[in-house]
């Protein structure tokens, strides 16, 4: 612009005074464009540079054009520049090292972000196809009961009928032949009132539990109270229905259970669960109703004075039974008043992985209950790690009476008992196990078995029966499962 006016100036003192102006462009030692002007003197008459001034004059504006689109151009490159660093500096005023690796931390952390998000979308999509899995299950048990339900009222429609028919007929007095029925009596000798058959109808008509008083018969096996045994062998496990699954780790294996003799104010629906995975393990969650269980909503927490181990705790009338942590001590814990009523060392009982089931988790001791009471399942250096079977006195813990097996303990997943019989488990993890080995305590003699039992979840770490729902009760991987069993006939 300076150049500009300069050249302007000139001509007009050209045009006012009539002097003459020349314009030379030439090269400068640098090589940059120089433009000269020269004024002729007042003693000539004319300007013969005048067409070369003009022509430069001309290609002076053209170059400051050109220089004006340049630095508008770097003026806008420059405000872009800026705004891009503001926005990177995010106001600070940092070096350049400072800002490079505060941006490699926050794309890390976007980085980590973004794999969170995708694990979580995963663990979800994990979730829903479980949830589809158990709604499925549900809905094929609900059919299974549904026709269960339609049978049972078939048979007792059927046995209505006959009880009706049977008060129809007079029976024969006792010891009396067919000559002494009366005329126009109906023969009905050949039903024996005093039979099995007639006693199992007179319990469905009167509604009398299925689960009678038990003693013992000549044999050593429990029975009812007509004398008749009570359960057979264990022939089959169905398959197993989910009732819910754990919401942390530390519910990857756990135990829970129900009262077979519950005390009030529990009842048969009141359901426990511990969460055992950690090294200090004192919460007991108690749920009053099973659909507070199953929605995850427990009605109490109990915290235990000392902390248990292992899988192996039992609920037993109004107590809780477990083992001591890192010892061998037995203890009981009365749920209604929150109090220990008895503790008793287990004599030589390995603890703290000595002698576990094969997948671990210090189930060194493991108690049990069946139709007969109270049990413990465990092993000793005397017996070689074979396991010891102790019948336990409920109230003190004292141990009656102990058998010892040919099983070897760190051989089988898990075991329970039903009707004074030991069941061994053959694999925790295989969805293909088998109940594999039965040992009664009746005759002190064991035997294999090829029952089919499945890990669906592919790691059992508690299994245990309930003598008043005729169901076992397991832990599989965070899921907590039942299995309907059958025996042979005695």
């Amino acid at each position: 612009m300076p150049a500009v006016q300069l050249l302007l100036l000139a001509c007009l003192v050209w045009g006012s005074e009539a002097r003459t102006a020349q314009l030379r462009k030439a090269n400068d030692r640098s090589g940059r464009c120089q433009y000269t002007f020269s004024v002729a003197s007042p003693n000539e008459s004319s300007c013969p540079e005048q067409v070369q001034a003009m022509s430069a004059i001309q290609d002076l504006q053209r170059d400051s054009s050109a220089q004006r689109a340049d630095l508008e151009s770097t003026k806008a490159r420059l405000s872009s520049l800026e705004g891009l660093l503001h926005q990177l500096t995010l106001g600070r005023a940092a070096g350049p090292s400072e800002t490079q690796e505060e941006l490699q931390r926050e794309l890390g952390t976007l980085r980590r972000e973004r794999e969170q998000l995708e694990t979580q979308s995963r663990e979800l999509e994990v979730a829903y196809s479980n949830l589809l899995h158990d709604k499925s299950a549900l809905e094929e048990e609900k059919r299974r009961l549904g026709e269960e339900n339609e049978d049972l009222a078939q048979r007792l429609e059927s046995s209505s009928q006959e009880v009706a028919r049977l008060r129809r007929g007079q029976c024969p007095q006792a010891h009396s032949s067919s000559q002494d029925v009366p005329p126009g009596s109906r023969e009905v000798s050949k039903w024996n009132v005093e039979t099995v058959n007639f006693q199992e109808l007179k319990s469905e008509l009167t509604e009398v539990p299925a689960s009678r008083i038990l003693k013992e018969s000549p044999s050593g096996h429990p029975t009812n109270e007509e004398g008749d045994p009570g359960c057979g062998e264990l022939v089959w496990v169905g398959e197993p229905l989910t009732l819910r699954r754990a919401e942390t780790i530390t519910g990857k294996y756990g135990v829970w259970m129900r009262d077979p003799k519950p005390v009030p104010p529990h009842t048969r629906e009141t359901t426990w669960r511990i969460d055992t995975v950690g090294t200090d393990i004192r919460q007991v969650f108690e749920y009053d109703r099973a659909a507070q269980f199953l929605r995850g909503y427990p009605s109490k927490v109990h915290v235990l004075p000392r902390p248990l181990e292992g899988t192996g705790a039992v609920v037993y009338r109004g107590s809780l039974y477990f083992q001591g942590a890192e010892s061998r001590t037995l203890v009981r814990y009365e749920l209604a008043t929150e109090a220990v009523k008895a503790e008793q060392e287990l004599p030589g009982a390995g603890y703290h992985g000595q002698f576990p089931y094969s997948w671990g988790g210090y189930t060194d001791i493991d108690l049990a209950v069946d139709e007969t009471g109270l049990w413990v399942i465990y092993s000793t250096q005397e017996a070689k790690g074979a396991i010891v079977l102790s019948k336990l006195n409920p109230e003190s813990l004292a141990r009656e009476q102990s058998w010892e097996t040919n099983i070897r303990k760190q051989s089988v997943a898990n075991a329970f008992l039903i009707c004074g019989r030991l069941y061994t488990i053959s694999s925790y993890s295989s969805p293909d196990a088998t109940v594999n080995f039965a040992y009664d305590t009746a005759t002190g003699r064991s035997k294999a078995l090829s029952v089919p039992f499945k890990n669906r979840y592919k790691y059992s770490s508690m299994v245990d029966y309930n003598p008043r729902e005729k169901k076992l009760f397991a832990w599989d991987n965070f899921n907590m499962v039942t299995y309907d069993v059958r025996f042979s006939k005695m």
